[in-house]
């Protein structure tokens, strides 16, 4: 069939640089027929776009004998039992080989899944303990901040008692001095 397509195709470039061909000698287009062994070409009337063409394709059995007829292959030869068990047997080979070949793909997949699965769970342990050492670090430097901040509150009250016992003590004084 593929070949019947390519040969209507070379045929048709054919058909085309020969009226191509034609209209360069003849000024007045003529209506000619042309036939080739498996089809035939009619020029239809010219047009102001172009030229037009109808291509009647000749049916097989009007086909000449010369032409290569599409016969089924020869039968083969009838084969013996032996060697109908030797294809037997090699069919079964060839299974088992594609059989074991497929297992394979199949183990090589799923270590290749086990070990993606091994590398996101350590990845995400990973992750997990940076985190945990992350967030340790900053809630000890937090509690080192809040515990000197206090100690800075407490020496500040401290001060300011001082400073308040002391002026108790100068305006007792002064009290008792001008008393």
């Amino acid at each position: 069939m593929a070949s019947t397509g390519a040969a209507y195709m070379d045929k048709m470039k054919e058909l085309s640089m020969l009226s191509l061909i034609c209209s360069c000698f003849y000024s007045q287009p003529h209506p000619t027929v042309c036939e080739y062994d498996d089809m035939e070409v009619k020029q239809l009337d010219k047009r102001a776009s172009g030229q037009s063409f109808e291509v009647i394709l000749k049916s097989p059995t009007e086909l000449s004998a010369e032409s290569p007829s599409l016969t089924s292959p020869p039968r083969k030869k009838d084969l013996s039992m032996d060697e109908l068990q030797k294809r037997l047997e090699a069919a079964e080979e060839r299974r088992k080989i594609q059989e074991a070949q497929v297992l394979k793909q199949l183990a090589e997949k799923r270590e290749h899944e086990k070990e993606v699965l091994h590398k996101a769970i350590e990845d995400n342990n990973n992750f997990s303990r940076m985190a945990e050492e992350k967030l340790n670090y900053k809630m000890g430097l937090s509690k080192e901040i809040r515990d000197a901040h206090l100690a800075a509150l407490r020496e500040r009250l401290r001060e300011k008692e001082l400073h308040a016992a002391g002026v108790r003590r100068n305006k007792e004084q002064r009290e008792e001095i001008s008393g």
